[in-house]
């Protein structure tokens, strides 16, 4: 019998907060249990032993937040560098700045642009077609660019990612990106951002060292869900319709493959990454690791380690974006309804909530629930 009052099942950002809390504020034991080999979910980082460049195993993360709390939180397990996020796209042969900006437009139509005069000019673009709604990713996307820049950038890039047609897609993904029309290149407009300057496998051991705490990887909770107390407090992470044994079906989800490559070069592409936007290429982007600590000596070697990155149907693959559509969120309804019915179990993070969080909401999120619990709410 796993004796434990408090049970966290996932070690990313939304368990790991969750322990760290209930042993370091209400100083009690907590069992967190992790099915892959190491903690951290889908933030992991580790060094490279070849060539000494930390990579993050499940694709270039960058931390970013506003809210003041969340970052006074994660800078107490780690300090943070001046890294600011841009992304790069390479389109037809040329490099384009992504988002969409004012150097994208203009390149791409080989114009010269005022910010002033961004507006009517795209508005012209965007009259050329017939939009009989909003609602669909490609709907949406061109009713704010246009159709030519839509389908340079954003309709191949969508059709790999997402594996189904950026008609039958909600208009909520696209959102979630910026266009400007400006120069700004940075990809985020938080407050604060930047990569932890001792890695985020580092930071995952740092806040899961406390005593209380104790860790349990390449365990399915699943496994040993049955030597756990009845009433024991659950804070569970993973995908909720496992949670329910798939009773209703399963959720879909896409995935993501990484091929990495060691390069005898100091610098392969000049950015951190850099999207591919023709269905033709069949892979999404390529991460180039070193860019993302350019303090540390490592940058300057004389390789680098890169990798491409594919997106996979997420059926037997491990899950990294839920997949928003209207028979999805339908399916989810129906299992956060029953997953009510456990009051014992608390349910969060990307993969229960079955939403697009980025790190420092699965944070904040996570902060909350702690502190409802603390106070008894």
């Amino acid at each position: 019998m796993l004796d434990y009052k408090f049970v966290v099942v996932g070690s990313g950002f939304w368990g790991s907060t969750i322990a760290e809390r209930i042993a370091s504020v209400l100083d009690e034991d907590v069992l967190v249990i992790e099915k892959r080999g190491h903690i951290g979910g889908n933030c992991y980082s580790e060094v490279c032993h070849q060539t000494g460049i930390e990579y993050h195993k499940y694709g270039t993360h960058i931390f970013h937040t506003s809210n003041r709390d969340v970052w006074d939180y994660i800078n107490s397990f780690s300090p943070f560098n001046a890294y600011r996020h841009q992304v790069l796209a390479t389109w037809n042969g040329a490099v384009y700045q992504m988002p969409i900006n004012l150097e994208t437009i203009n390149a791409f139509y080989k114009v010269n642009l005022r910010p002033y005069e961004v507006d009517a000019f795209l508005k012209k673009e965007v009259q050329k077609s017939d939009l009989p709604n909003v609602d669909s990713l490609e709907n949406y996307s061109i009713s704010k660019v246009g159709r030519p820049l839509y389908e340079a950038f954003i309709k191949g890039y969508t059709w790999k990612q997402w594996g189904i047609s950026p008609q039958k897609i909600p208009a909520t993904v696209v959102k979630r990106l910026p266009f400007r029309t400006n120069y700004n290149e940075s990809y985020y407009e938080s407050r604060w951002q930047g990569i932890p300057e001792t890695g985020y496998g580092a930071i995952f051991k740092k806040m899961l060292s406390h005593g209380r705490i104790r860790v349990l990887v390449n365990t399915d909770f699943f496994d040993i869900r049955n030597d756990l107390p009845e009433n024991a407090r659950i804070f569970y992470s993973g995908p909720v319709d496992r949670l329910l044994d798939f009773r209703y079906g399963k959720l879909e989800w896409r995935s993501l493959k990484f091929e990495q490559e060691i390069k005898n070069v100091s610098d392969f592409q000049g950015t951190s990454v850099m999207n591919y936007t023709e269905a033709e290429i069949p892979f999404n982007r390529i991460h180039e690791w070193k860019h993302l600590h350019p303090e540390r000596s490592v940058f300057s070697g004389d390789h680098t380690l890169i990798a491409r990155e594919y997106s996979l149907n997420g059926t037997g693959q491990e899950p990294f974006y839920p997949i928003n559509d209207k028979k999805n969120q339908a399916l989810v309804e129906k299992y956060q309804h029953e997953a009510t019915l456990f009051p014992n179990i608390t349910i969060g993070g990307r993969f229960g909530e079955y939403k697009y969080y980025d790190m420092h909401q699965t944070i904040a999120n996570a902060l909350t629930v702690f502190n409802t619990m603390k106070h008894g709410e």
